[in-house]
């Protein structure tokens, strides 16, 4: 793989069923995670674009969290649904999608 322009990071984090932080696992990591596979290969951006799970960022009670390098720019409560928006509104068009941004004061 070339060197990738981007880099999303999903935050597969699990932890036991009632732990106070919660995680990023137990809040559909894994189906983010495939949604933004699925769509890097509709686009055809896999060269470009790298994918890796990861464990946890910080913001558990936010999750499903995925941060995007470069620019270090972290999306939480994400659904695999906003998968497609995150790649085409920021990566390809160049402007972060705010209604998922974390907030400043979770992260």
């Amino acid at each position: 793989m070339a060197k990738p322009e981007f880099h999303i990071f999903v935050c597969a984090q699990r932890r036991a069923d009632g732990h106070p932080r919660g995680s990023c696992g137990a809040k559909g990591a894994e189906a983010v995670y495939n949604a933004f596979a699925q769509v890097l290969i509709q686009h055809n951006l896999s060269n470009r674009i790298a994918l890796t799970s990861t464990g946890c960022m910080g913001p558990c009670q936010a999750g499903a969290n995925v941060l995007v390098y470069p620019g270090a720019v972290m999306y939480s409560w994400v659904e695999p649904q906003d998968a497609a928006l995150i790649v085409e509104q920021h990566l390809l068009g160049g402007e972060p999608w705010a209604d998922k941004l974390t907030p400043a004061e979770l992260w």
